[in-house]
């Protein structure tokens, strides 16, 4: 990585990919199958499988096309990941094939020390385990399975040991704002490298009603930026990429301030964007469409799994041309389209507000942001 290019992903800048060629990171939703019944569920995810998922060949085509794209990210998603017989098998051929393979298993009993081993044998470089709550009383209640909680902080632990790199995934919605203060307390023990806050899209389960206001949003993007500066991972807001215009804003006032005061500037640490050493880093200004692509159970192609609108199926399509050339995608990666306040806003390069809530929340997936405060 060049100085030049480090400076502007730390200014908050998108990293120097062309997106309108390739994601930074593609999802796949292995199955809808999973023995949790969280109450966001975006997939509304039940206990069996479907007939209807791509087998064990389609989903090593899927794969094969993917890496057409380059070395990009791929996540093994779903439901539950961890519900499919094929998985290991699945995993080895994404890694050989040169893949950054991620894996986001539910926390069940599936996930025993010895899969876990197999897991980072086959090729996994990052593990990603939810955790909903600073306790079993908050995150069970949202993952309405009991024990969930400790099933999660036992399978981070057990990585950890084997040196499997992990992260905490975070849903932020009214069930859990009190919560917050502690929930960043608690990942520092956890040993994990990355912190992924997922700010609530009302789709699937989650009701307009559970999302937190935009008030609430701004205080936590400013935690989570206070936080930055001493914490030992990285953390990345996702559905919320307002989170990186209060980054700017925030360093923009500290180098104000230190001008004012005749000091020279003190670096303001935020969110870190660097690659880490198992290649799997974040990237600034990646939205629904622009930089992500998702991948359903039966190969439908979605600009994310918060946006369920189809530009596509893999049956019939590449997916490098559905992400290339399909109306859908070309048109989120347009930000002159935005509407609203979206369209006029100062940030809209570097943040650009989540299509899926707008989409969510007003049937227009160019509307403006209905969760962002800033007035320009």
């Amino acid at each position: 990585m060049t100085t030049a290019h480090a400076a502007q992903q730390h200014a908050g800048f998108r990293p120097a990919l062309d997106f309108d060629q390739a994601p930074f990171l593609v999802i796949w939703e292995t199955t809808q199958a999973c023995d949790l019944a969280c109450r966001h569920c975006r997939a509304e995810a039940v206990p069996d499988r479907s007939p209807a998922e791509l087998s064990t060949d389609q989903a090593k085509d899927l794969m094969d096309e993917v890496r057409r794209f380059g070395p990009i990210i791929f996540v093994f998603s779903g439901g539950d990941c961890m519900k499919r017989p094929d998985i290991l098998e699945l995993v080895e051929y994404g890694s050989k094939l040169g893949l950054r393979i991620a894996m986001t298993p539910a926390a069940t009993p599936l996930v025993t020390p010895q899969a876990l081993r197999d897991l980072k044998d086959a090729g996994v470089a990052r593990l990603g385990i939810s955790l909903d709550g600073s306790c079993p009383a908050i995150h069970d209640d949202f993952r309405r399975v009991p024990g969930s909680f400790d099933w999660a902080v036992d399978i981070l632990g057990s990585a950890r040991s084997i040196g499997l790199s992990t992260q905490v995934n975070t849903v932020v919605g009214r069930h859990n704002l009190d919560d917050f203060d502690a929930l960043c307390a608690l990942m520092g023990p956890l040993g994990i490298v990355f912190w992924e806050v997922f700010f609530l899209v009302p789709t699937g389960r989650a009701r307009p009603e559970d999302v937190a206001d935009a008030d609430s949003f701004e205080a936590v993007f400013h935690k989570l930026h206070d936080l930055a500066e001493t914490a030992p991972f990285d953390i990345r807001a996702t559905a919320a990429p307002h989170f990186n215009r209060v980054g700017i804003q925030r360093r923009t006032a500290a180098k104000r301030r230190s001008a004012a005061a005749g000091a020279p500037p003190r670096p303001v640490p935020s969110a870190r964007v660097a690659p880490r050493a198992d290649g799997i880093g974040r990237a600034r200004g990646v939205i629904e469409g622009d930089g992500f692509m998702f991948i359903s159970h039966t190969g439908e192609v979605f600009p994310s799994g918060f946006l369920p609108v189809s530009a596509g199926n893999i049956a019939h399509q590449s997916p490098v041309e559905i992400y290339r050339d399909a109306p859908l995608f070309r048109q989120l990666r347009d930000r002159s389209l935005l509407k609203g306040k979206c369209g006029s806003c100062d940030y809209r390069q570097v943040c650009g507000g989540s299509r899926a809530r707008a989409y969510a929340i007003t049937g227009d997936w160019l509307e403006a942001e209905p969760f962002c405060n800033y007035e320009r």
